[in-house]
């Protein structure tokens, strides 16, 4: 699985395709894991919304643990055997909640998913391996639009395959997990040179110790610092806009999701269209800066809109705001060189999963104090006020962020 054939060029539609069959295998399972986790259980539905929650927990904790140990192994021994072999391992484990004859099953193979899906960072180096530093905005913008759409389309699929059986949706992500391995075992090239490996000490590669590399010199803190302010701000609406639109304005399963689905297409677009055209047009920095301050505003909009009408407008430049994301992904590759992008992926994907650990729970209680008796109405929408403070704190790190060194975008190029 090392070697692979010089007349292939490196396959990014490969890396598209993957991103997507691994969004869709979890949207597919995600409505139906607190039923099944009902019906193994037998309890009542507070018991499967506690296990639920450990189960993602659990997800992400696991994942913060490997994505730099995955991401480090990417940088010894090359992208592809690591990307093929989290695929695989990714099948097995919806295999194992397929026929899981028990929660405890259920939870094993919960957790074995979040080690396989840490793949994310070494498909991220991969996009770094095999794309010009002027336009990586581009491509990580639509590495996060092809994600967005697997999300969108999976668990409608999902909710279609549960009318057969609860246990359907499982069976269908690991066959299109299995898929995507097999795609990737026959036309996957390797995207990193031998020449290029390097030999990682395993200490760098200490979930803790991986971010050092995010440390390395001012521009690429102030860029870490903003890329985890925006994914814990946008767990706020991760995990409380269903809860918030049915307290505040009493909306049905159908308007919110109605919503929901329109506000995904629009980051779609954003993220996969007009993100790179404008950092083309304005310098990624810029257009960093401009998605920051609209996400800011968006959140604010959104915690206080008195009614519907506006909270949808609101919604508006909260999607617009999604232009920052890929910039800084750019902006973050170009400040080391080839040698260390596999390393790079993995400690960002352990921020994201430690974000991941720390959002759900503090926001929820967030939203449970601010919807406590005798708390005001209009109050219930603290989560996304405190989510636009923390995007109105990127903004300082946003205007310390210089271009990079220019021996590194040399090595970068």
């Amino acid at each position: 699985m090392t070697q692979s054939s010089p007349s292939r060029a490196p396959a990014f539609g490969f890396i598209l395709a993957s991103v997507f069959l691994d969004a869709l295998s979890f949207g597919l399972i995600f409505p139906i894991l607190p039923r099944l986790i009902l019906g193994l259980s037998g309890h009542d539905t507070a018991y499967a919304a506690r296990m639920f929650g450990l189960m993602a927990a659990a997800w992400s904790l696991m994942n913060f643990v490997a994505s730099p140990v995955l991401g480090a192994l990417s940088d010894r021994f090359g992208r592809r055997p690591v990307l093929l072999i989290s695929t695989f391992g990714l099948s097995l484990d919806f295999l194992i909640m397929a026929l899981a004859p028990t929660v405890a099953w259920l939870f094993v193979g919960r957790a074995m998913s979040g080690l396989t899906a840490a793949s994310y960072s070494a498909a991220s180096a991969y996009l770094a391996d095999t794309t010009p530093p002027d336009e990586r905005a581009k491509r990580f913008g639509l590495f996060s639009a092809v994600s967005g759409v697997g999300f969108i389309i999976g668990p409608a699929a999902g909710g279609l395959l549960a009318a057969l059986s609860p246990r359907a949706p499982f069976f269908a992500a690991a066959g299109l997990a299995a898929l995507g391995w097999l795609y990737g075992l026959l036309i996957l090239p390797e995207s990193l040179p031998p020449e290029l490996r390097t030999r990682t000490p395993w200490r760098s590669a200490n979930p803790v110790r991986a971010f050092g590399i995010l440390a390395k010199d001012r521009g690429m803190l102030a860029l870490a610092a903003i890329w985890g302010l925006i994914v814990l701000a946008s767990q706020a609406v991760n995990i409380v806009f269903v809860l918030y639109t049915a307290h505040r304005y009493n909306w049905s399963a159908a308007q919110t999701g109605l919503l929901l689905t329109v506000f995904s297409a629009g980051n779609i677009l954003v993220m996969g269209v007009m993100a790179p055209r404008l950092a083309r047009r304005f310098g990624e920095r810029s257009i960093m800066m401009c998605g920051v301050a609209l996400s800011a505003i968006g959140f604010v909009g959104l915690g206080l809109s008195p009614m519907s009408l506006v909270f949808c407008l609101a919604c508006v430049p909260t999607c617009l705001g999604n232009m920052c994301g890929p910039p800084v992904r750019a902006l973050q590759t170009k400040r080391v060189g080839p040698t260390e992008q596999g390393r790079l992926q993995g400690a960002l994907s352990a921020l994201q999963a430690l974000t991941g650990l720390v959002g759900p729970i503090f926001f929820t209680q967030v939203f449970a104090w601010s919807n406590s008796p005798g708390s005001a109405k209009a109050m219930s929408g603290l989560s996304f006020l405190v989510a636009a403070v923390l995007m109105a704190a990127a903004l300082p790190c946003a205007l310390a962020v210089s271009q990079a060194p220019k021996a590194v975008e040399g090595a970068a190029a």
